[in-house]
């Protein structure tokens, strides 16, 4: 097993308060086959210059900095094109990983034969509360059907790169996909993992949260509503929907899933006045209202989602009410509010 390199990828971008945790945790891992490419995209603060220092005391370290930034897909895309392991791995330079993850996840790759190896996360929270995704510990074999169905439907497999190693052969001939991903900022991770799930041959899960997420006051997750994590989620959907068109068994998840995606952003509610919330609102009430019947048509769609769409397009605020009101109750509305 000692014998296989995972390539290890780290975009770091303005994060010199973390960025020495996160290698610390990638160069102690009890896996010690790791090449480990740090890509600076054009920091402004010390991060490159802490970057250097580790590179400096462990050789594994190849550290490229670029100078002009280009956000994190062209710097995961810069590292894969420099990598030369036969798996290759994301970690983002903000957050840390537990000493055993890249031992587990290549032990079940190569156990199993599978061409991607996944685990868990948690999510970890300024005030030290930890969310578990989902921490239950049973290992899943997925055909490639299997975990491109599970990928989509968002259900257990989360759609992270950070969580997972994939054979590198997998990331042969994406250069059309890399271009269409650079204008996508929020569900990017989804869309690639859509790709790659799709060119495996098969998967191995094991439900144990080994990578730690960390979510902080100004990370995409966290940050206030704006055009791309309005609009991106239901671009990225779309994508999928129109590719997986010849598989019946993902389109119908992705549909569903599409169409949900839709009703919630209709029925969102911001406090600040936001003028492209407004219309994208209009837009794609519009669009479920026009294609009303063809969705009740569709016998492989959930008849909750079919309700859904019919309130949202009878009366949308309504809807929001009583969705507000559940999640009140059940504290969803909490959920990524980090001041």
């Amino acid at each position: 097993m000692n014998n296989v390199c995972i390539s290890v990828i780290i975009p770091a971008f303005n994060i010199e308060k973390y960025i020495g945790r996160c290698l610390s945790s990638v160069i102690n891992q009890s896996y010690k086959n790791l090449e480990i490419i740090v890509v600076n995209d054009a920091s402004t603060d010390s991060t490159g210059k802490i970057i250097d220092e580790y590179a400096a005391k462990d050789k594994r370290i190849i550290a490229i900095h670029k100078i002009v930034n280009e956000g994190v897909v062209s710097a995961r895309f810069t590292g894969i094109r420099n990598s030369t392991g036969m798996f290759i791995g994301f970690v983002d330079g903000d957050d840390f990983i537990d000493s055993g993850m890249y031992s587990y996840l290549i032990n079940n790759a190569l156990k199993y034969h599978c061409d991607i190896s996944h685990c868990g996360y948690k999510m970890i929270y300024p005030n030290k509360q930890i969310d578990y995704y989902y921490n239950t510990e049973k290992l899943l074999l997925q055909t490639n059907i299997e975990g491109l169905r599970d990928l989509v439907s968002g259900n257990f497999v989360e759609p992270a790169l950070c969580n997972k190693i994939y054979l590198r052969t997998l990331f042969n001939n994406l250069d059309d996909l890399e271009k269409q991903m650079r204008s996508i900022k929020i569900n990017e991770d989804l869309l690639l993992n859509y790709f790659l799930f799709k060119k495996s041959k098969n998967a191995v899960y094991e439900d144990k949260c080994f990578y730690h997420y960390i979510l902080r006051s100004n990370s995409t997750t966290s940050s206030k509503l704006n055009e791309s994590k309005l609009k991106d989620p239901i671009k990225v959907m779309r994508m999928i929907c129109k590719d997986s068109s010849n598989i019946p068994e993902v389109n119908q998840v992705a549909e569903n899933r599409l169409l949900n995606l839709m009703v919630r952003t209709v029925t969102i509610y911001s406090e600040e006045k936001i003028d492209i919330l407004v219309l994208y609102k209009k837009e794609l009430r519009a669009d479920l209202k026009r294609n009303l019947k063809l969705i009740f048509s569709k016998k492989h769609l959930n008849q909750s989602t079919k309700l859904k769409v019919l309130w949202v397009v009878i009366n949308p605020f309504s809807y929001y009410l009583i969705h507000r009101l559940y999640e009140k109750v059940k504290r969803i509305d909490k959920k990524y509010k980090v001041g």
